[in-house]
């Protein structure tokens, strides 16, 4: 029998590739020897079944961690086993293609191990990835689990878009992202979540009882819209608008939207009695971002009327990023630095904060200016020679090469050092002009983003803010750039 996983304990994955399929099996050792978790199979495309064995194998560990078991192996420690030998130094010395990069890349934020295995004690594994099946059949293969049954796996639930079509409906799932750290892996307070567990039929009994979406209600419900009275309440004919975007799934109204791009996309209409809580989850507790990144994750979930400026409201008038935030200057436009893709461009620059209790001091930020997308790495000083560990050992291995790196002419950055490093990797040397940081500009803006951030952790986490970086930058990730 599978037993329940334990995020607090560390995991180790069986995985195998065959002509056929790929196959894992996820176990867990909680007193009583290993016990299955979960178990995986895969049918290879037409595509993959090309692949030579070294790089099925590989495909094999990104496709299990990655796709399938990402929900219980991120952010805890596991040990993979392996009968393919060469894979075990995938992560070390091994040469690989472009496909190997990315690979490699979607690995790198997983903390694991790699041991190999002989082959005839690959068993389980190895018979799942022999399992007759066509993939047509398995994505088919769909069935609701009711809500009990999803509470009694899961601890907490990351955030999710709420999209109909499911038989449960739970508002408690918020945090910092649609790919954020569940909650049962984390202990930070920052993203804590503060909804209750509501059904489907607690949620919909919610909107009936809402004075503005009540009736509403009642009139999606029969299809008839000459129910509604428009005088009843003063944001009915705001909601009258939005009549060809409602929906009726399960007993609870959603707004279907068509966002340019992008497919249909589901915003639950949320009773006035939980918004405060959705704000207080979705700004408080994901790091007191601002108006505009904090509006963006709450469009993507809910909608009620006049939404935009209650969340205005709620950011203008939020105390601890009135204390800590320092008002923006009125100042002339930046100059715009071209780039034509993610990783043509990236900057990088330094951040200084007062020490913490490790006598950290430094954070090299390093932004794509392309994607925005950022990363930032404590140091202890701001010598060449931590800069070229940092890009080497902690960017460049996980992220791949840039075409071009900018900076200031910080010494740090401007040494023969960092020159022969990046000329060695084929990637582009750029820099600022002489006393004019602010042509660095991205790296520069979002410094000021991650100092608002940490102004807003509370005063006992302060003296240990290079242990709360990673999480922060994450929640910045996680917006919309």
């Amino acid at each position: 029998m599978l037993a329940f996983a334990d995020p607090q304990l560390p995991y180790v994955l069986h995985v195998d590739a065959s002509r056929e399929g790929l196959g894992g099996v996820l176990y867990q050792d909680q007193g009583e020897g290993l016990r299955p978790v979960a178990f995986v199979s895969h049918s290879l495309y037409a595509s993959e079944r090309n692949y030579p064995a070294h790089k099925l194998e590989f495909l094999a560990l990104k496709w299990a961690v990655v796709d399938k078991l990402h929900d219980y192996l991120y952010g805890a420690k596991f040990e993979v086993r392996t009968d393919n030998n060469p894979l075990t130094y995938v992560l070390t010395s091994a040469k690989l293609d472009a496909t190997g990069h990315r690979w490699l890349a979607a690995l790198s934020t997983y903390d694991f191990s790699l041991k190999y295995r002989p082959g005839r004690q690959n068993i389980d594994a190895d018979a799942l990835s022999r399992r007759s099946h066509h993939q047509s059949a398995v994505e088919q293969d769909w069935r609701d689990i009711p809500a009990s049954g999803v509470r009694a796996m899961c601890q907490m639930s990351n955030v999710v878009r709420v999209t109909p079509g499911s038989s449960s409906r739970v508002i408690d799932q918020l945090g910092a992202s649609i790919h954020a750290v569940p909650q049962a892996y984390c202990n930070l307070s920052l993203l804590k979540c503060h909804m209750p567990r509501l059904s489907t039929m607690e949620l919909s009994a919610s909107q009936q009882e809402d004075p503005c979406l009540g009736e509403m209600w009642v009139a999606l419900n029969k299809h008839d819209i000459t129910r509604v009275t428009k005088t009843k309440h003063p944001l009915i004919s705001l909601l009258l608008r939005e009549w060809e975007k409602l929906k009726m799934e399960d007993g609870v109204m959603y707004r279907i939207t068509h966002p340019p791009n992008e497919t249909g996309r589901a915003q639950l209409l949320l009773p006035e009695k939980f918004r405060t809580m959705v704000l207080k989850s979705l700004h408080d507790d994901s790091g007191h971002l601002g108006f505009d990144k904090t509006y963006g994750l709450v469009r993507d979930r809910f909608y009620w009327p006049r939404m935009k400026m209650e969340v205005e409201e709620y950011c203008k008038s939020c105390v601890r990023c009135i204390q800590r935030k320092t008002l923006p200057k009125i100042v002339a436009p930046l100059g715009h630095m071209q780039s034509d893709g993610p990783m043509d461009l990236v900057c990088m620059d330094f951040l200084s904060i007062e020490p913490d209790s490790r006598n950290t001091e430094n954070v090299l930020v390093i932004t794509d200016h392309y994607t925005r997308y950022a990363q930032a790495f404590p140091t202890k000083d701001q010598k060449a020679s931590t800069v070229a560990k940092v890009l080497w050992e902690r960017y460049f291995i996980h992220y791949g090469l840039p075409k071009r790196m900018h900076s200031d002419q910080g010494r740090d950055f401007e040494s023969r050092l960092i020159h022969e490093l990046l000329n060695m990797l084929g990637v582009e040397k750029s820099r600022t002009t002489p006393y004019h940081p602010q042509g660095d500009p991205q790296p520069e803006r979002f410094n000021q983003t991650l100092l608002n951030m940490l102004r807003t952790l509370d005063p006992t986490q302060k003296n240990k803010w290079s242990q709360y970086i990673g999480h922060l930058v994450h929640s910045y990730n996680c917006t919309r750039k």
